[in-house]
């Protein structure tokens, strides 16, 4: 298959990852004839319905979209079968694809993933390659197989992260490398084929989803790894600490290079630089904070109604058991 005959291609997404890349298709000379996303889930506050972001662009451009809670059933894959798929395209979609989905479309299924494989294989990718401070990041095109991440690989793009990058300014530079990268893939595929690359297996590592728990911060760690983990948390699940039994929400972080005899956690000044804390290795500022129940502003701006000062303790929130 391929030639100038346009692939009839659905696509499964879900988050704002994928927007740009479903974007692409649609803009591209194939035919995207339906987008599968999750359900709709309550969010916010009055904990009402929101539909997920690829869902929002499928709609605008009259594509059908089908949000199936459960897709390992006989019904669900007689119904993505009607749509005779040529290819499937997987990017963020959130879900497992069983053998009869993977094995529907003549040409499989395509997934794009945010890293460069088998580094960060999982469900969040994006925010540990900047926990783990890669100096290279970037997205694979692989063909998809029942292993999580394992299958082989169509295509790479890699780029250099942004010294004060994070997850979310990394997580928009990617989708659009992707959907680049994605568009060259297909057009080969129309030329004649792509030859698959297997991946280095004993090189993998994982990146589980995160947990509000894994933003709970360690000052006894070094603030270079500090530094990495609230950038990759951010904007979710952030990284956060009490100050005088206060949870604060911390952005903006950079590695001070001086050492501090005052215990890890200690705020040796508060002005409107920053907050200077002792880690377990060198000392980190804060340039931003969100008190909780409040808006995320900068130190100087909250200093202004909460006078913290050096010798202060930032201490890591108990989590519980």
């Amino acid at each position: 298959m391929g030639g100038n005959v346009p692939y009839r291609i659905i696509f499964m997404g879900t988050p704002a990852f994928g927007v740009p890349i479903l974007q692409a298709l649609i803009d591209g000379p194939d035919q995207v004839v339906a987008v599968v996303c999750q359900p709709d889930r309550p969010a916010g506050r009055g904990r009402k319905k929101n539909s997920p972001p690829v869902k929002e662009l499928a709609l605008q451009h009259e594509i059908e979209v089908l949000q199936p809670t459960a897709i390992k059933t006989d019904e669900f894959a007689v119904t993505l079968a009607a749509y005779k798929p040529d290819l499937i395209i997987v990017a963020a979609y959130g879900r497992i694809l069983p053998p009869h989905i993977l094995n529907l479309p003549p040409l499989g299924c395509i997934n794009v993933h945010g890293s460069l494989l088998p580094r960060h294989r999982g469900a969040a990718p994006i925010q540990w390659a900047i926990i783990e401070g890669d100096p290279e990041v970037g997205i694979t095109i692989m063909q998809m197989d029942e292993g999580m991440d394992t299958g082989d690989v169509l295509a790479q793009s890699a780029l250099t992260p942004a010294p004060d990058e994070t997850s979310g300014s990394l997580l928009a530079k990617l989708a659009q490398l992707g959907a680049i990268t994605l568009l060259e893939v297909i057009n080969a595929l129309h030329s004649g084929g792509v030859a698959p690359t297997g991946q280095d297996h004993a090189g993998a590592t994982n990146a589980p989803p995160l947990k509000k728990e894994d933003g709970y911060i360690d000052w006894n760690r070094p603030a270079i790894d500090l530094e990495h983990l609230i950038r990759g948390l951010d904007p979710w699940p952030v990284a956060r600490c009490l100050i005088h039994e206060r949870e604060v929400q911390l952005f903006k972080p950079v590695v001070v290079y001086r050492d501090s005899s005052q215990p890890p956690g200690t705020i040796l000044s508060a002005d409107r630089q920053g907050l200077l804390i002792a880690t377990g290795r060198k000392c980190l500022l804060i340039g931003e904070l969100k008190p909780a129940g409040k808006k995320r502003m900068t130190v100087g701006e909250m200093l202004n109604g909460w006078p913290l000062k050096p010798g202060d303790i930032c201490r890591q929130p108990v989590t519980e058991k």
